[in-house]
Order: structure tokens, then C-alpha cells, then sequence
């Protein structure tokens, strides 16, 4: 999930669009935007109602208590918003810590009202589902809502009636107003729901006689479900966050990550920052991200970013000269810092993503040196010593001061280091790097070689018969090895990199087989797909539907009792699967358990919303997440 806020315009373009209640809601949106190059004249054609009306103006940039800042202008003539904006529109002010120019305004009619008829609306996601927030008393001073205001959980799947909404929330609401409002709330989270919003507020929410207002409205939408809302949401725009200007780079990086299957991220914090980072993985570039201020460089860090998902060299070439450029603008005067930093990579070629990054490097290495830019590379994983090597060789070459780390170095260590909080020491030895992930040139002694090309799913002389089923559930509460160095998976879609990488994976690890067993793509018919297993070609079979890969007699999936089911990409591709077709796979008898696993998240978290993460083939509480479901109990 990437919950992403929108302006409070967007916002209430979408409510009143989409919201379907029985509430009356009196005030359709009519509003008038103001920024530094408004030409008044026009305005006043377009909104003719600006001459008649009571008015109120605001900013719209995520700024949160703006009545509390003096930033909202109350019951005003159009000649008394003008002088209003005059001190304001345009100028730099400061909100907390952070310093931004205020330039973009919303003019809406003024709605009479008592405080008596204000209130606090507010819908949250978490884990467990969705929160919903009330209190009685909204408006400037409203408090602390989160000890104050009424909390009630939907879980996930559930739905939330009025009748629910009276009973739980609405306990001190006036009476002759909780019809009203129960209707409208019901109505607001559906809404909520149906347009995938992570977080919703409403403050204040008038309901008077005449109907239901909202006011004031500040909202979170989960970005990953672009692909289910873009017909509702529309080219939706989503703003920094006040202080921090939107960069064209940051703009021309999210282009490149919309059209690529990786992922690329970049966020400008402080161009004129002395530290810079290029980090593989979205985990550690938090990781990085918190160690650089944990450390003392947080007004320092120019950047927050990251590159995953096997980007292309060309990819990464293009993601690299863009920070490249960006950290040679301005000169610093204790020279800068790059942090080419990531953990060990599961199926990522080290050695191809630091090709683009090199090219980058040898471009741009006079602006570097002009820069005194110092660079610290640690990685790991595929061929990270190529990779390594590569990295190293091109800071021999340019002149660039280049300190080259792998896996025998922590993730973090090389922030110290850059930072002069530890000693950087001298290249180790071979013999101490924790990991060797190249091809064995020799070839692999455990894995036969009969011949050059070869099939995983053909019978072997020493398979006398077909695995066993999966053993009986654990009881609940006990512990169980869901995984061993002999599971085999299943691999959802046409997703040959990541089987490569999985392949090679088990192959510099010393596994005797391959952990894919075969292959499931509903839009070709049955066949096979070369692979290499180290410097041989084999076979993987690929089937149209999940059930005959489960039939298949000689292709061994459970061994053990273990099952494995990877790379599920299945819900935004291929649509989840139906209630018929978990039971079918089950009777099948190959499967008759469906793990739950919760760090599989981390294989599709890139890719699906939240919501979809939360509608799993069989829920089952987190705490006892390592269970199998019997036989004999039913979805």
C-alpha cells in the first residue's frame, strides 16, 4: 500500500461526486481557486456567485490546523478576501518547522451555523480494518479526537449499518440529529471503501436544519489501486506536502517507475544537501534513510528514494544520472557523500543494475570530482561481486574516491563511515565475504548431468511413487516447519525473470532440484519454458489452469507436507481466486492446505492495494498465522 494525500479540492470533488446517502447535502462543492496567477476578471465570469455570497478562504496544501494558524478567513465579501490573500497569497510562511510559499487558495460560500451543529467525522485504515471516528463537538477545538471521540473497528469484508453507527457512535449526539447523521456516515464509508481511501476526516461536519455540510476535509487514498479507480478518480494529482516543492525530476522518475514493471522512487528533501543516496529496496532505503539521521546527518539528507523489482541497466542508468545530476547543481563546502547502499538481493543481477549506474558515473565524473563527491557502495546478493568489481574499477579510472563493501560488511556500517563516526577500512580478503553468488564455472557437483537439456517434471529411476498428501493441520498454537531446503512452488503468471533468479538462487546455494515445480499462466495452453540451472538448460512446465498443474502425477509438489505457493501476482493480473476454486484445489487432494503466510507481503506489496491484501484466500489471526486447514473443515 502507498496511502498518498490529496488536496482538500480533490477531495471534495470526489464526495459529492461519488457519495451515495439519503442525507441531504446542501453545499454541491461550489468553490473558486485563487493562486499567484489568477486573472480576477475571469474568475468572477466563471463564478458569478463570488459577488453575492458570504465568503471563505483558505489554503490548500496539506497544511493541517489552519484555523488555529490564522490561515482561514471567515464570513468575508469578495473585496475583503481579496485584502485577506494580499499578505498571504504568494509570500513564504511558516507552518511547525517546515517553510513553504502559501500559493494555492479555495474560496468557498460561508455557511451559517452555532457550534451546537458542528461535528468530528474521521475513517482510518489499519491492519485490523477500518476505524471510524465521531465526537459531538468538531470545529477549531476539537482536541485530541483520539482519546476523546467515540471508535468503532469494520473489520475487513464488513460492512457498517446505521443501526451500528446509532448504537456505537452517535451516543451523545442530538437526538433529532442521529438519523441524519447515521444515514450520512453510512453513506461516507461506502464511499471510503469504494474509492479505496486510506484515511478520510471531516472537521468540522455541519448538519443543520437545511442539511449536512462538510466543511472542512482532509484525505490519505491508497495510490496502488490507481488501477481499479482510474475511471472514478481521474488524472488525480497528488501534492507534497507543505514546505517541499514538487521537483520536474521527482515527476520524471514517477513517469519512468508508471511505465516500468520495477520500481523507482525518488523524493527531494534538501537539494542542497551534502548526503545522497541511491538505495536498492524499499526496506532499506528506510533503513538507510533512519541510520543517516539516527547519526546526526538528518539536515544533511538531500534525498529519499529507492530502486527494486530487477529495474534494467537501462533503467537504473536513467534513475542514477538523474540523482547525479541533481547532487552536482550546488557545491558544498565539505564536498558531498553517495550512498549506494541495499542489502542482498534475492533474484536482483547485482552486477547488471550497477552497469547502468557505472555508465551514470563515467558521465557525469568530471561534475563529480568538480564536487568533491565521495562515494560508498555496499551490496550483495546475484553476482554482487561483479558487480563490486565493476564499481570499483570505474573509481580507479575517473579519479573518484569510490569505497567498495560486500557482504561481509554490515548495511548500515558505510553510513559511518561516510559520516566519519568509524574508521574505513582497508578491502578484506576474499576468503571473508559471507556469500559467493556466482556460477561455479565447473560446474555443480551435486546435480547430475545427464544431458544438456532436461525436464524437472519427468519421472526419475528413484521415484518408486508420487509424494504424499500434506500432512494433517497443527493444532492451533503449536509451531510448525512450513518450508524446507526440498519445498517446491508454484509460480502464478508469466514470471520468468524471477524464476531465473529463483533457479539461480538454488543453484549457488547447493539445491538439488529447482523450488519451481511448474509454472501457471491462464492465457497460454499447456507447454514448457527453458530455463538454466547454473550452465544447463532444463524444462519447467507451464499450465493454463491451476488444477491440472495439481493433477499432474509426477510432479512432486508436496514433499514433506511442505507446500509453496510463490509470486502470487494473481489479483491485479489475473483476478483472485473464487470460493469454488480454493474448495476445488483442495478435494484435488495435491492441495489440501492454504498457508497464510504474512511476509509474503513483501513479495506483492509493490504491487497490490491494501485492500486486496486484506481479502486472502482464508483469513486466520496473525498470531496463529502458521496453520494448514484440514481436510475435513471447509472454506
Amino acid at each position: 500500500m502507498s496511502a498518498k494525500a490529496i488536496s482538500e479540492q480533490t477531495g471534495k470533488e470526489l464526495l459529492y461526486k461519488y457519495i451515495c446517502t439519503t442525507s441531504a447535502i446542501q453545499n454541491r462543492f461550489k468553490y473558486a481557486r485563487v493562486t499567484p496567477d489568477t486573472d480576477w476578471a475571469r474568475l468572477l465570469q466563471d463564478h458569478p456567485w463570488l459577488l453575492s455570497q458570504s465568503l471563505v478562504v483558505k489554503p490548500d496544501q496539506l497544511i493541517k490546523r489552519r484555523g488555529k494558524l490564522g490561515l482561514v478567513g471567515v464570513n468575508l465579501t469578495l473585496d475583503e478576501v481579496k485584502g485577506w490573500l494580499k499578505p498571504r497569497l504568494g509570500q513564504e510562511t511558516t507552518v511547525g518547522k517546515a517553510r513553504g510559499f502559501l500559493k494555492n487558495f479555495l474560496i468557498e460560500p460561508f455557511v451559517p451555523h452555532s457550534q451546537a451543529e458542528e461535528f468530528y467525522v474521521c475513517i482510518y485504515a489499519a491492519r485490523e480494518g477500518d476505524y471510524v471516528l465521531f465526537h459531538h463537538e468538531g470545529g477549531v477545538d476539537v482536541g485530541d479526537v483520539d482519546a476523546k471521540a467515540k471508535k468503532l473497528l469494520v473489520g475487513v469484508d464488513k460492512k457498517l449499518s446505521p443501526e451500528d453507527i446509532k448504537k456505537h457512535l452517535l451516543v451523545h449526539a442530538p437526538e433529532d440529529k442521529k438519523e441524519i447523521l447515521a444515514s450520512f456516515i453510512s453513506g461516507l464509508f461506502n464511499f471510503y471503501e469504494d474509492l479505496y481511501f486510506t484515511y478520510l476526516e471531516i472537521n468540522p461536519l455541519v448538519v443543520t436544519k437545511g442539511g449536512v455540510y462538510v466543511l472542512d476535509l482532509a484525505a490519505k487514498v491508497d495510490a496502488t489501486a490507481d488501477y481499479i479507480c482510474k475511471v472514478k478518480w481521474g488524472d488525480i494529482e497528488f501534492p507534497p506536502p507543505f514546505g517541499r516543492e514538487a521537483y520536474p525530476e521527482e515527476a520524471y522518475i514517477a513517469d519512468l517507475d508508471a511505465k516500468s514493471g520495477a520500481s523507482l522512487k525518488l523524493t527531494l528533501l534538501n537539494p542542497k544537501g551534502r548526503i545522497w543516496t541511491m538505495v536498492a529496496g524499499g526496506g532499506a532505503s528506510v533503513v538507510y534513510s533512519d541510520t543517516i539521521c539516527d547519526l546526526g546527518g538528518v539536515n544533511e539528507l538531500a534525498n529519499y528514494g529507492e530502486y527494486s523489482g530487477a529495474p534494467s541497466e537501462q533503467q537504473t542508468y536513467d534513475y542514477a544520472k538523474t540523482i547525479l545530476s541533481l547532487m552536482t547543481r550546488e557545491k558544498h563546502p565539505e564536498g558531498k557523500i553517495l550512498i549506494i547502499g541495499g542489502s542482498i538481493a534475492n533474484f536482483t543481477n547485482v552486477a547488471a543494475t550497477f552497469k547502468g549506474i557505472v555508465r551514470a558515473i563515467r558521465d557525469y565524473q568530471s561534475p563529480l570530482k568538480e564536487h568533491e563527491v565521495t562515494i560508498f557502495v555496499r551490496r550483495g546478493g546475484p553476482n554482487y561481486q561483479e558487480g563490486l568489481r565493476v564499481m570499483g574499477e570505474v573509481g580507479k579510472t575517473t579519479g573518484i574516491p569510490i569505497h567498495v563493501f560486500g557482504t561481509e560488511t554490515h548495511m548500515t556500517a558505510i553510513v559511518g563511515m561516510a559520516l566519519g563516526h568509524r574508521p574505513i577500512p582497508n578491502q578484506p580478503p576474499t576468503a571473508a565475504h559471507t556469500a559467493n553468488f556466482l556460477l561455479n564455472a565447473s560446474g555443480s557437483t551435486s546435480t547430475p548431468v545427464p544431458s544438456r537439456t532436461a525436464s524437472f517434471s519427468e519421472s526419475r529411476a528413484d521415484e518408486v511413487a508420487p509424494a504424499k498428501k500434506a500432512k494433517p493441520a497443527v493444532p492451533q498454537g503449536k509451531s510448525a516447519t512450513l518450508f524446507s531446503r526440498h519445498t517446491k512452488a508454484i509460480v502464478w503468471g508469466m514470471q520468468t525473470r524471477a524464476v531465473q533468479g529463483m533457479l539461480d538462487f538454488d543453484y549457488v546455494c547447493s539445491r538439488d532440484e529447482p523450488s519451481v515445480a511448474a509454472m501457471v499462466y491462464p492465457f497460454t495452453g499447456d507447454h514448457k519454458q527453458k530455463f538454466y540451472w547454473g550452465h544447463k538448460e532444463i524444462l519447467i512446465p507451464v499450465f493454463k489452469n491451476m488444477a491440472d498443474a495439481m493433477k499432474k502425477p509426477n510432479l512432486i509438489l508436496n514433499v514433506d507436507g511442505f507446500i509453496g505457493v510463490a509470486f502470487v501476482d494473481m489479483l491485479r493480473n489475473c483476478g483472485s481466486f473464487t470460493r469454488e476454486e480454493a474448495d476445488e484445489y483442495i478435494d484435488i487432494g495435491a492441495l489440501n492446505g492454504i498457508f497464510v503466510l504474512g511476509r509474503s507481503m513483501g513479495f506483492i506489496g509493490h504491487y497490490l492495494d491494501q485492500k486486496r491484501l486484506k481479502q486472502g484466500l482464508y483469513r486466520h489471526p496473525w498470531d496463529d498465522i502458521s496453520y494448514v486447514l484440514p481436510e475435513h473443515m471447509s472454506m
